[in-house]
């Protein structure tokens, strides 16, 4: 019973995520490629972001 409520929770989590990235593409098939291509996008920009504050507080002498 246990496990059931994990994988619901999980696909709701999957669901509210992939509704947070944009507006819904295709089919359900369809549409869970392009969020995982635009989760991927995400984090390459955040890891990115990350790095560019980095380097600046290197630069700046902050660490």
């Amino acid at each position: 019973m246990t496990k059931i409520r994990i994988v619901g929770s999980t696909n709701k989590a999957w669901r509210i995520w992939a509704k947070s990235l944009g507006e819904k593409v295709g089919s359900d098939r369809e549409a869970d490629i392009v969020a995982m291509i635009r989760t991927f996008w995400w984090l390459v920009h955040i890891f990115t972001c990350f790095m560019i504050i980095v380097h600046n507080g290197r630069n700046l002498g902050w660490w």
